[in-house]
């Protein structure tokens, strides 16, 4: 009988250490960023007609840790809903880009949403998901240690620096 409490305390344990909400713990789950998509957002703000939409974007970095605990490598799944926008709205572009709010970046990681193969509506909607995309570790370390320090953005021929924009959070 002492040996299964042990055991049931040992596995308590070792299951508390693997839930733990430190972001040092070497753990390999997932971490979920958010951006609310808004038009209001980009920098210069979006005029008439692609001003009225809005959407929201799901990041998740698979990441791996070396035994220390620090990202040693990962990919990204992106998934990114709109809705609002014209009707002859269509999405060439979608990134992830490093800058504060209010300041523009370069792109670092592509969702590989392409001109010749853009998001089209369905029924008012325009829906993304992306397979995994390769991060570099560096990266991905600095995405977790500042979200709010990168945006995510998406494209439209209308508007090709961007037609709505979201500062990254952290949810998971």
């Amino acid at each position: 009988m002492k040996r299964f409490g042990a055991l049931l305390l040992s596995l308590c344990l070792f299951g508390a250490a693997g839930c733990s909400d430190d972001s040092t713990s070497p753990s390999n789950l997932p971490i979920v960023m958010t951006a609310s998509l808004s038009p209001a957002n980009e920098v210069p703000a979006i005029a008439i007609p692609e001003n009225t939409g809005h959407g929201a974007a799901q990041i998740t970095f698979n990441v791996t840790r070396d035994g220390t605990g620090a990202i040693s490598g990962g990919t990204a799944e992106f998934h990114f809903q709109l809705s609002g926008f014209p009707s002859s709205t269509t999405i060439i572009a979608a990134h992830i880009h490093p800058g504060a709010a209010g300041v523009n970046g370069g792109v670092i990681v592509n969702t590989g949403v392409v001109a010749g193969s853009p998001v089209t509506q369905s029924d008012g909607v325009m829906s993304f998901t992306s397979a995994p995309v390769t991060v570099p570790a560096a990266l991905l370390q600095s995405i977790v240690n500042n979200p709010a320090g990168f945006y995510f953005n998406v494209h439209s021929p209308t508007n090709p620096g961007g037609v709505a924009r979201g500062q990254l959070n952290r949810a998971q």
